[in-house]
């Protein structure tokens, strides 16, 4: 149910439609050229039905909204950000790098309608033809309307009479953003810091070089946990107390995983997929669809990424796939 939280914020929940997530929270805060969303949610008919909605049941009309900063590009948040631009002329806000990453996967749709990308991904993470025997195209969602502004770490969201503050949180995505209100006491945290789960953190393609998903993430989880924020409201779940507690708690569970990863690996060399499977999940690897292989594959080529950094791990390429080594394993002559 839409909720006053007080201090001129209120929150409403959107569904996500078929996600076992169930819904975003869109948080809307108070100003006088209108409210701003944090987040907007899924583009579908009922997720617009359940904002325009919520928001009208808080006193709030969808046209009177002046701004919307989008935590990071994913649909669940981004979704209905054009949406509502069209029926109130509210600016779109985000992180310069997640903006980037949209204008990039509009030209991924465009070139690869097909499929053939995401199939040749995953050959060369060393999945098998058996396995991909009855591969269908991952059902992409369109990219989310673009941005009309950017907001970088550090500035200021254009809300007059209020401190609502960009803090640079890259690991879920390149450009995700967390926003301290420092006039009230709270952070959005969008995916970054959630009370009961973790974040999906994949790196995609696989081999995509220069970048740490995994690094940046555990790097951004201990500098949100210095800012000095009473509530948390996240973008899924409920809001809580003890942030620096649940970003450590997260931390260590990403240490834990590359604990486990590190003890997959040896001095022969071992593919990504079979690496990956090797991993503990919450279904057996056996019983997940591709879908969910190709999604589990990418979040450990983010761990290993971490581990190469780390120089615990070191890539090799066999017969065209990815596999991974020791780092102190003998390079064949």
């Amino acid at each position: 149910m839409p909720e006053d939280l007080g201090g001129g914020v209120w929150s409403v929940p959107v569904p996500i439609p078929g996600n076992p997530l169930a819904y975003t929270l869109v948080y809307a805060l108070d100003g006088p050229r209108g409210p701003v969303l944090v987040d907007a949610g899924w583009q579908h008919e009922d997720a617009w039905s359940a904002l325009k909605g919520g928001l009208a049941v808080l006193g709030i009309d969808v046209g009177d909204v002046s701004g919307v900063v989008v935590t990071h590009f994913h649909p669940d948040h981004a979704g209905l950000a054009g949406r509502v631009r069209e029926a109130s002329g509210a600016w779109v806000a985000m992180h310069p790098a997640d903006a980037a990453l949209l204008a990039t996967l509009r030209g991924v749709v465009e070139q690869d309608a097909d499929g053939s990308w995401e199939l040749d991904a995953l050959r060369r993470a060393g999945a098998a033809e058996g396995e991909l025997a009855g591969h269908r195209r991952h059902e992409r969602v369109a990219p989310p309307a673009a941005p009309d502004r950017e907001l970088d770490d550090g500035e200021l969201v254009d809300l007059p009479g209020r401190t609502l503050r960009a803090v640079w949180t890259p690991g879920h995505t390149p450009g995700h953003l967390c926003l301290h209100l420092e006039d009230g006491d709270r952070i959005f945290t969008g995916d970054h810091v959630l009370p009961r789960i973790t974040p999906h953190i994949g790196l995609y393609p696989y081999d995509t070089p220069g970048v740490d998903p995994l690094g940046d993430f555990l790097a951004s989880l201990a500098r949100v946990a210095k800012v000095p924020a009473g509530e948390v409201l996240p973008a899924h779940q409920y809001r809580f107390r003890g942030l620096a507690e649940r970003a450590e708690a997260i931390a260590a569970h990403h240490e834990e995983r590359l604990a486990e990863v590190t003890a997959l690996l040896s001095a022969e060399p071992a593919t990504l997929w079979r690496l990956a499977a090797g991993m503990t999940w919450r279904a057996p690897w056996d019983a997940m669809p591709l879908t969910s292989r190709r999604m589990a594959a990418g979040e450990a080529a983010a761990h290993l990424r971490a581990l190469e950094r780390r120089g615990i791990a070191r890539r090799v390429d066999a017969g065209g796939s990815l596999h991974f080594v020791l780092a102190d394993a003998p390079t064949p002559s």
